[in-house]
């Protein structure tokens, strides 16, 4: 049944992000679980393996996140229509100021898309997040610190699933979202 898959494949991703030791562990276990679960964003049996950039331990930061208000729509131009976030603050980062978004949906959670100067060129066009915790994203790419503290780990940037089948729509980062700075870290092109 492709909703008791679909779940099933939230949770594994879930434990990837929970449990993996380190990057390397990490990237590991999402190569694995692209190429054998059946609710991949990439077909069956054209998996060739996800690529990245070496780790960058430069692209970890800790920031202070700074109040902010604002509502946006994004229509991800796909059966979820129109989604409603609510920025949960900014992010004062090395590659430029990022909005860290709330969806505000059932159950809400933290979203984080970034298109950065990689984007078209060594990594997909439409951009990457660095966090979706509605997918399980947690503890990676946005770690809450305690009081408005996060670190940030750029070296977890994924490809949303539309980076892999055309078949998927994604929300893609609203322009505050975009920095003219290059992020030479996490996940490249796929093709």
């Amino acid at each position: 049944m492709e909703a008791l898959e679909l779940s099933d494949y939230r949770a594994r991703n879930s434990r990837i992000y929970l449990e993996a030791a380190d990057l390397k562990d990490f990237r590991a276990r999402r190569d694995d679980l692209f190429a054998t679960h059946p609710q991949s964003p990439i077909p069956p049996g054209t998996f060739t393996g996800l690529r990245y950039y070496p780790p960058n331990d430069d692209a970890i930061v800790e920031v202070d996140v700074v109040p902010a208000d604002g509502e946006i729509d994004i229509d991800t131009g796909g059966p979820d229509g129109v989604v409603h976030y609510r920025r949960a603050g900014i992010l004062p980062t090395p590659y430029g100021e990022l909005s860290l978004w709330w969806i505000a949906a059932y159950g809400g959670g933290l979203f984080l898309p970034v298109r950065d100067a990689t984007c078209g060129k060594t990594t997909y066009g439409g951009g990457r997040y660095l966090t979706d915790t509605v997918k399980g994203t947690h503890g990676r790419g946005v770690e809450p610190l305690g009081g408005t503290r996060v670190r940030l780990d750029f070296n977890y940037l994924y490809n949303p699933s539309c980076a892999y089948d055309d078949e998927w729509l994604c929300p893609l980062a609203p322009p505050e979202n975009r920095v003219t700075a290059a992020i030479e870290a996490g996940e490249l092109t796929y093709h």
